[in-house]
């Protein structure tokens, strides 16, 4: 299926429909980011960040939240 028709196809759904999908939909999408979050820290993608907010705290660049 394209992109184009699945457009098509949430476009002519009905309002409660629509509303099932978007709920579906955005807890597909946010699993999908926290898979890639732990694939990225697995691997090390997120070593320098790490590095950079432990290098802010100890030189005094951060608050309270």
């Amino acid at each position: 299926m394209s992109v184009q028709e699945l457009e098509s196809a949430v476009s002519r759904l009905a309002p409660e429909e629509f509303a099932s999908f978007q709920t579906w939909f955005e807890e597909f999408a946010a699993d999908a980011w926290d898979r890639q979050m732990e694939a990225d820290a697995r691997a090390g993608k997120l070593d320098h960040l790490i590095s950079q907010a432990d290098a802010d705290f100890e030189a005094g660049r951060c608050t309270p939240l």
